[in-house]
């Protein structure tokens, strides 16, 4: 498991969106904006997505990005900030392994936690009813960040 830096995790924690990229069996890339969360487990780090009520084209498990996960667990999600001041920029890139979080056995108590940290990020998901709803955990191995003032950002 891996553990992001202080730097990593703060600047993961803060940020509001980030890109998911996932493929299917065939291995074609699906990118897509998410709204995630991150939590420094005991086991290293963990990254939540949830699957809410914005408008969709797909009931939640037939998402593209649900499919691709069941057909292929290996995902990456960047997270990056641009600022007309370059001296501001950075990203973090996460690859991983990603797997629901539904109402298994073991899951149940995670995926609350999941939802109670985003709630905390967003305030938007306080109003919406995503308590029943599967999460995306993403459970990063390995962590590759840049920043235009540091290298290790």
């Amino acid at each position: 498991m891996l553990s992001l830096t202080p730097e990593q995790f703060q600047r993961l924690a803060a940020a509001p969106v980030g890109h998911l990229s996932t493929a299917g069996k065939s291995g074609v890339p699906h990118v897509i904006p998410v709204c995630f969360a991150v939590s420094q487990c005991e086991d290293g780090a963990a990254v939540y997505i949830a699957l809410d009520q914005k408008p969709k084209r797909a009931s939640l498990t037939r998402l593209r990005r649900v499919r691709n996960i069941l057909e292929n667990p290996q995902v990456a999600l960047v997270v990056d900030h641009y600022d007309p001041d370059w001296t501001q920029l950075w990203y973090v890139l996460l690859s991983g392994t990603a797997r629901l979080l539904e109402d298994g056995p073991g899951e149940t108590e995670e995926r609350r936690t999941a939802i109670l940290t985003l709630r905390q990020k967003y305030p938007q998901y306080r109003e919406m009813e995503i308590d029943d709803n599967p999460v995306i955990r993403i459970t990063p191995l390995r962590a590759t960040a840049w920043s235009y003032t540091s290298e290790a950002g």
